[in-house]
């Protein structure tokens, strides 16, 4: 797997040995790799690595290409996903996926340009998430978490939540502006607070929480697993007795077992955790996904490293299926926009192409955390926020 701080370096050796049983010319695909600045997520690296290794390996190849990922690495900083899409440009690749970057719509004018898409699970810039062109994104908009585990807040009789956010500019768009005009439509008591990206206090954010006393409190997005274990035994050293939500976050279940149990977290896809409730062909679908990830050296797994994976197995499959004289950029982006019903790695079925938003779905999962660390859907379907909500945000739907 070819991997770049925004540069070239040297390939892993399993990928490498994987493609070399593929006689046919690599596709590039870029990969903007979130591993540096305030908010990064190290397991979207672990995903992409251990995707090419399987869609190289098992998978076949697409159309007898093994894919070669050109990584660059951003900071959550405009520039570098600015300097990132300039490389992507030189090195003529066919897409660039999307590691849940909070600035990826700085590379947007110079992708756009040189008509290569951004395809991605989550759209973590509010911007990129606003609009269509040129971008294609495989689960649900950033407000179907919030609209969907509000919803199913609401159908279980809570009143009240109390949810903190780090303290970046795009949170504000979520905190000020979203979280209000959701709890009016729902009806629902909402308060939003902010924990500093570089100096947190989770002391001082639970303890913010358990003043309020809220039926539900915790976490709208973390930036990492260890944020979530922290806030976890602080709110209940408080005694905190209401329904912790911890966003995507999951590897708190093992770090704090006694603590976890009844508490919420919300995913595009389905977990590890959850592999017990899912259907037979999504057990399966776990498995594959699992070894591949714990075979990656110095793995940093969770949802994040989850998440990367069924993006890019869900682009090999999509483009698998696709003639082979549309691996191109322009291909590319026609293909995934002509998706219908189509069944995603991990998730739901899936239509793209939508005119006014990038996502190709709004539904969501929610689990609730069980005594024995699994992680149950506290519906028996995916959950699919009121339109009607979500029609108020641009790019939503």
């Amino acid at each position: 797997m070819a991997a770049a701080g925004c540069a070239d370096s040297t390939a892993s050796d399993r990928t490498d040995a994987a493609a070399s049983t593929l006689t046919k010319a690599p596709i590039l695909v870029g990969f903007l790799n979130p591993t540096g600045g305030p908010v990064p997520q190290p397991g979207a690296d672990t995903g992409a690595k251990a995707a090419a290794s399987y869609i190289n390996g098992e998978f076949g190849g697409i159309h007898g290409h093994p894919i070669e990922v050109v990584s660059c690495d951003t900071d959550t900083t405009p520039e570098k996903a600015q300097s990132c899409a300039n490389l992507f440009v030189e090195k003529k690749v066919v897409a660039v996926m999307d590691g849940y970057n909070l600035s990826s719509s700085a590379a947007l004018p110079a992708l756009t340009a040189a008509q290569i898409p951004l395809v991605g699970m989550i759209p973590y810039d509010s911007v990129t998430g606003a609009k269509a062109d040129n971008r294609v994104f495989f689960a649900a908009p950033q407000a179907s978490f919030l609209v969907g585990a509000l919803q199913a807040f609401q159908t279980e009789g809570k009143k009240s939540v109390t949810l903190a956010l780090v303290d970046t500019p795009s949170s504000h768009q979520t905190i000020d502006n979203l979280l209000p005009a959701l709890a009016k439509a729902l009806g629902i008591d909402a308060k939003g607070i902010y924990y500093s990206p570089t100096n947190p206090n989770f002391t001082a954010v639970a303890s913010a929480i358990a003043q309020d006393n809220p039926d539900v409190g915790g976490l709208v997005a973390s930036p990492s697993e260890a944020v979530c274990t922290a806030l976890v035994k602080s709110l209940r050293q408080l005694k905190y007795q209401g329904e912790i939500f911890t966003a995507a976050c999951t590897d708190y279940i093992k770090g704090a077992p006694e603590q976890a149990a009844g508490g919420a977290l919300y995913s595009s896809n389905w977990l590890p955790t959850a592999a017990k409730y899912a259907p037979p062909e999504t057990q399966a679908e776990l498995t594959l996904a699992q070894k591949y990830i714990s075979d990656v050296p110095n793995a940093v797994p969770g949802y994040y490293a989850i998440g990367e994976f069924s993006l890019f197995a869900t682009f090999a499959k999509a483009m698998s299926a696709a003639t082979e004289a549309d691996l191109t950029g322009p291909g590319v982006l026609k293909t995934l926009k002509g998706l219908k019903e189509f069944p995603s790695f991990l998730g739901p079925k899936i239509t793209c192409g939508s005119a006014t938003s990038p996502n190709c779905t709004t539904q969501m999962l929610l689990f609730s955390v069980q005594p024995d660390g699994t992680t149950k859907p506290v519906t028996d379907t995916w959950i699919t926020p009121a339109p009607q909500v979500l029609s108020a945000i641009p790019g939503a739907v």
